[in-house]
């Protein structure tokens, strides 16, 4: 297969199932940003972080190519069986999420971006993954976009900033709180 195929060289691609659309189309822009977290993420898990934190990050980068793949398709002519996001993929995030907060200190004040650079990019992928939210709950205004996929990157944001506190709190380093 060859990376590059020059059908892309005059702003149009194609989404899984034929049907040509300009390279800013809101579906393109769902599922490059799902990508970029993707990416994101990626960086963060090779930071030096605990192997369940690993763990937990690589199943998310699974999920969010799953997700990709689901978004890059068009849902009228695309007749490809693609792996699907369940409530349990969720389920599991907010397991994730509780156990976490469960050793954590009471949040009490807005927490600023930083204090470490794996807690900077937990911050940015949190931050790409809103975005990211917000393209697809757009798509899904205009065209079918399991409910799921909301739900799951919705939820995903909290993990990526629960996660954020619990490395500060597992190296032992302060957040950085907002103090107006």
């Amino acid at each position: 297969m060859k990376i590059y195929t020059k059908t892309g060289d005059k702003g149009f691609t194609s989404l899984i199932g034929g049907t040509k659309v300009p390279k800013y189309d809101l579906r393109i822009e769902s599922y490059g940003t799902v990508d970029e977290l993707n990416s994101y993420i990626g960086l963060v898990r090779d930071q030096e972080i605990s192997d369940h934190h690993k763990e937990i990050l690589m199943m998310i980068q699974e999920k969010l190519f799953v997700i990709g793949a689901i978004l890059a398709s068009d849902p009228d002519k695309s007749r490809m069986k693609l792996p699907e996001i369940s409530m349990e993929d969720v389920s599991v995030l907010e397991k994730e999420i509780d156990a976490m907060d469960e050793v954590l200190p009471e949040l009490r004040h807005f927490v600023l971006p930083g204090g470490s650079t794996m807690v900077s990019f937990c911050h940015i992928a949190r931050c790409v993954c809103r975005k990211a939210e917000r393209f697809t709950v757009h798509l899904a205004e205009e065209s079918v976009v399991p409910g799921v996929i909301l739900v799951f990157l919705n939820r995903l944001s909290d993990y990526l900033f629960v996660l954020a506190r619990k490395l500060c709190f597992d190296s032992g380093i302060s957040e950085v709180k907002w103090l107006p």
